[in-house]
């Protein structure tokens, strides 16, 4: 089955096209780098693919479902989003606030001390999230994917804010994720060291 197809597809914000005739398939799982300049429309296009926004003009398949809001509810069931910012709460610690969203969505809580000791916060479980630096909540956020483990990671910058170590931390977890099946999408700027790459695309934006 092809992960994703999208076919002169246009997403649009505040009547602006973000995205204006965008196509790109992928057709197998790996791992796959989308690049391109601030507000080129990368994070929109990472949206699109974990059916969190509509489109305005084109066709988008992803995961087998077509990106109707049905399908959209189905494709942000199957894939894993992770933003500039993870929307844990700061009242919480790192264990409570996965616990919490382990609740939730029904993932078993068991898979918690693992995941946190792949971003190596296994320390820091009883730490409240405010308190977290903000490479430390990117990499609870990581962990919360680990967590679900989805079939389609999206990753919004997940270098960012992390030193040379926490990015190579990155790159580990990615390459077992897609060791495992899964497909991993992410946007960067910065140089990866991933084992393997099996495609980049270009973003060029709305404009």
């Amino acid at each position: 089955m092809t992960v994703a197809r999208l076919t002169d597809v246009v997403v649009t914000r505040d009547a602006f096209p973000v995205l204006a005739g965008l196509s790109w398939t992928i057709e197998q799982p790996g791992t796959y780098v989308v690049r391109g300049g601030n507000g080129s429309g990368k994070t929109s296009l990472l949206r699109v693919l974990a059916g969190l926004d509509a489109i305005a003009a084109g066709e988008a398949e992803v995961l087998g479902h077509r990106l109707t809001a049905t399908g959209r509810r189905e494709v942000r069931r199957r894939a894993g989003w992770l933003g500039h910012d993870a929307p844990f709460h700061d009242a919480l610690t790192v264990a409570e606030n996965l616990a919490f969203a382990s609740t939730v969505t029904r993932v078993p809580r068991e898979r918690m001390a693992d995941a946190l000791e792949q971003v190596e916060l296994g320390a820091r479980t009883d730490t409240l999230a405010s308190r977290l630096s903000a490479g430390q909540r990117r990499r609870l956020g990581i962990a919360w994917l680990i967590m679900r483990r989805p079939e389609l990671w999206l990753l919004d910058e997940p270098h960012a804010a992390l030193d040379e170590g926490g990015r190579q931390l990155v790159d580990d977890v990615v390459g077992r994720a897609v060791a495992g099946g899964a497909t991993v999408v992410l946007t960067t700027h910065h140089d990866v060291s991933l084992s393997r790459v099996d495609g980049e695309f270009m973003v060029r934006g709305g404009r």
